[in-house]
């Protein structure tokens, strides 16, 4: 019972962190913070907060760093740190919260149709197992063009009786001008964007770590590599030095957040319950990152609940478990032959064992 319940607490905990990210960034970004900056600034807090962990934990079995693998390295720094952050914290600013939580759960099923030209994925449509990995990825495709291109009526729930005075201050200074008013299709696009970086990063990620063991060293290359893309196109976006000034505490508190707590931290506790629980059990907590995003942002932030990003946010998530439920079903058959085997090979080692304890028995007698 224990076994069971630390992974999922250490799961819960992961996603409640990730939507304190999505709410306080959101209302960083609302204070004019620029999204290049906070970018570029969550790199620089991440590296330094997971470079210890790369030196302590990994110095006497790091593999040798040769260029090929650098190169690798500055790929993965590019797709899955830079492009994908600077996609998702533009597209958080230019929409709602809720739905760029929504938009994240993507990721498996771009991934898989981003790994089928590259042979690591089969479509298999003559299986049960391939059937719901293609009928997943429809309907998440399906959910993401609802929720950017339709909204519909409002959910009629409530106002919250929560009232936090900084995040209603924003809220009404968001509204009352006209240029911070989010636009509705550049958003999803640009989160959807988001997503297909990160499944390329997924696929070369998956042939590093096959010649470079040592995840938290490339995490904390990823990191320096990306502070430096990130700090060149920050800088190529917004030239003037006050813009990055962290004297604004929600600023500062926002970028050291998600450098320190979504990327350090974060990393080392999912990779912790990766080894123990494997890939797949982390990728059924990213829904409730949607629901806890949801009720975070109507509570303090008064989100406004469409119908489209209700049915939308539903069509992905049934999307998700459909590709993750093809993918462990997929996998069943592999495990099943391995413990054949295994079990073969167990068979035989005893019947030898018994052979050699009846030659000396045999020795013995005679």
């Amino acid at each position: 019972m224990g076994s069971d319940l630390l992974p999922f607490l250490t799961m819960v905990i992961v996603q409640l962190g990730y939507a304190g990210m999505n709410i306080i960034s959101k209302l960083a970004m609302d204070s004019g913070m620029n999204p290049f900056v906070h970018v570029a600034y969550r790199q620089i807090f991440a590296t330094i907060a997971i470079a210890p962990f790369a030196y302590f934990l990994e110095r006497k079995t790091r593999p040798k760093l040769t260029p090929s693998i650098l190169f690798q390295i500055f790929l993965c720094s590019i797709f899955g740190v830079s492009m994908n952050q600077i996609t998702y914290f533009v597209g958080l600013k230019n929409t709602t919260p809720t739905i760029s939580c929504a938009l994240s759960n993507l990721t498996p099923a771009v991934t898989f149709l981003l790994a089928i030209p590259f042979g690591l994925e089969r479509v298999g449509l003559g299986s049960k197992a391939g059937q719901a990995k293609m009928l997943g990825t429809i309907l998440c495709v399906g959910g993401a063009m609802l929720l950017s291109f339709y909204h519909g009526s409002i959910v009629p729930i409530d106002q919250s009786n929560i009232h936090w005075k900084y995040a209603q201050d924003m809220t009404e200074n968001k509204s009352s001008s006209s240029s911070n008013h989010g636009n509705f299709i550049l958003g999803p696009f640009l989160l959807i964007v988001s997503a297909v970086s990160w499944g390329i990063w997924s696929i070369i990620q998956a042939r590093l770590s096959m010649v470079y063991a040592a995840p938290y060293s490339s995490s904390a290359l990823m990191c320096l590599m990306a502070s430096f893309q990130c700090l060149i196109v920050g800088f190529c976006f917004d030239h003037n030095i006050s813009d990055w000034s962290l004297s604004h505490s929600i600023r500062a508190v926002s970028a050291i957040y998600a450098g320190v707590v979504c990327t350090a931290l974060a990393y080392c506790l999912m990779s912790w319950c990766i080894e123990r629980k494997g890939p797949l059990y982390v990728s059924v907590f990213n829904p409730l990152l949607l629901v806890i995003v949801a009720i975070l942002s109507w509570a303090l932030l008064q989100e406004k609940i469409y119908i489209g990003t209700v049915v939308g946010s539903i069509l992905i998530v049934l999307g998700l478990y459909g590709v993750l439920w093809g993918k462990n079903n997929e996998s069943k058959p592999i495990i099943k032959f391995d413990e054949e085997i295994g079990d073969n090979k167990e068979k035989q080692k005893k019947d030898m064992e018994m052979q050699q304890q009846g030659s000396i028995i045999v020795h013995a007698t005679n």
